[in-house]
């Protein structure tokens, strides 16, 4: 107990007096007038239902989180909503560390009388099974900096943190369809919280006889004789109201501080949408970012620089291997072209050159026109030149004479000439003698 004691911060009579005075002149040691709020800042997490709002020095963050329970069975079609506070020594030194102090319960208390007394969550959507399986809700505050004026900023972060959440969507299967199936939010879009209106929670510090103040600071906490939070919608309503302290309040000062806290109210209710929407819009984004091609996409319907080119190589080989008979004739007649070039550009070797003569096979012809019984006719070795001639220096086209038949003719005449004997043949040639004496020489 003496350690407790020593841990909690005390002021001064002079710090007391000095604050009591500056409110007289009707201002405050941080600057501020006696109704004005101190700068609000919430901020949302990665998660669905996690939101961090800071009020001046005052830092509190908030937990959304649902499972499904069993209802009550005085309520079967009504799902549940509770509040839980942590207090952590981190953040003021008069914390308990474990057990939670007076002031986490009430301030549990009052954020959960201001939300779900006046019904602003709508517990009947929370029903999944009526008498066995329902949502349950459940807000988690951690205050991480105690600056003043914790109930404001601890229900702002409520507030923001049940605008983001969204539970999972599940559906009713099974054989005899009770039973309760969850879908992921890969496969289903989480669903939001029905909330009809947003309770905002006011608080007056009541310093001295007469003087009253708004958003009290930690150091205007420890001066004050009494507090009031006022919990209210933009639509003026009263949602609940907590008084504390001592210090008796009179009514008119009761009505008074209602009509501020309605102004206050909207304010705050207006920057609470206003962080919501942006919240959603980034959201919506990320979602579209998860589901929308890479920046770089390629498309499948227009083939890249590469296929085009493969494309074309396949085309060209394609073309290559399957000809057609038009293309066949334009293939002979540029072959027959070049050797007809080549004939002409030939100055030298004898006049009755055949240009053909080196691609037939005797052989292979005699044996063909024998089988088929052709007769040759008798040709003299001076008439087959002349005519070879003539048929060199024939003024019509290349393209025109058939190869295969001058070659088969020019064949044949040979063949003939070769099956006559005349008195040349019989005479040997003088190489061929002497070769033979000088090998008859060589052999004695």
């Amino acid at each position: 107990m003496e350690q407790r004691l020593g841990n909690i911060w005390r002021m001064t009579v002079n710090e007391k007096k000095f604050i009591e005075s500056a409110l007289e002149s009707e201002l405050r040691i941080d600057g501020r007038r006696p109704f004005d709020y101190r700068r609000l800042t919430i901020k949302f997490g990665r998660e669905d239902g996690s939101s961090e709002v800071q009020l001046g020095q005052t830092h509190v963050m908030s937990f959304v989180t649902s499972q499904l329970v069993q209802p009550y069975r005085d309520r079967p079609n009504e799902g549940t909503l509770s509040v839980f506070t942590e207090f952590s020594p981190m953040a003021d030194p008069s914390f308990e560390v474990g057990r939670p102090s007076e002031s986490a319960v009430e301030l549990g208390r009052i954020i959960d009388r201001g939300l779900r007394e006046s019904r602003a969550v709508d517990t009947e959507s929370l029903c999944v099974v009526a008498g066995k399986w329902v949502w349950s809700i459940r807000i988690d505050l951690h205050i991480l900096d105690n600056g003043g004026n914790l109930v404001d900023a601890a229900n702002i972060a409520a507030v923001a943190a049940l605008l983001t959440f969204r539970r999972p969507e599940c559906t009713l299967g099974g054989d005899d369809g009770q039973e309760v199936i969850l879908h992921p939010p890969e496969v289903r879009e989480p669903l939001p919280l029905t909330i009809h209106h947003l309770p905002i929670a006011v608080t007056f510090a009541f310093i001295g006889d007469e003087n009253m103040v708004i958003d009290p600071t930690h150091h205007e906490e420890a001066v004050m004789g009494g507090r009031m939070s006022v919990t209210l919608n933009a639509n003026g309503e009263v949602c609940a109201v907590q008084k504390a302290g001592g210090q008796g309040v009179m009514q008119s000062v009761v009505m008074q501080c209602l009509r501020i806290a309605s102004v206050k109210a909207g304010d705050i209710t207006s920057k609470i949408k206003t962080a919501v929407e942006s919240y959603n819009t980034d959201r919506a984004l990320k979602m579209v970012k998860r589901h929308a091609p890479p920046s770089k996409a390629v498309d499948v319907n227009e083939p890249s620089q590469k296929a085009k080119q493969i494309l074309e190589a396949q085309k060209l080989k394609s073309e290559e291997c399957s000809v057609s008979p038009s293309d066949d004739m334009d293939i002979e007649q540029g072959r027959i072209n070049k050797r007809s070039d080549k004939k002409q550009s030939f100055t030298g070797g004898p006049s009755s050159w055949d240009p053909y003569s080196e691609v037939v096979n005797t052989d292979e012809l005699k044996a063909t026109l024998a089988s088929r019984g052709s007769v040759a006719v008798p040709m003299m070795l001076d008439n087959l030149g002349d005519n070879i001639r003539d048929e060199t220096k024939s003024d019509e086209p290349l393209s025109d004479v058939n190869p295969v038949s001058s070659s088969t003719n020019s064949a044949g005449k040979e063949m003939s000439i070769s099956r006559e004997k005349t008195l040349q043949d019989a005479v040997k040639p003088k190489n061929k003698r002497k070769k033979k004496k000088s090998s008859n020489i060589a052999a004695v």
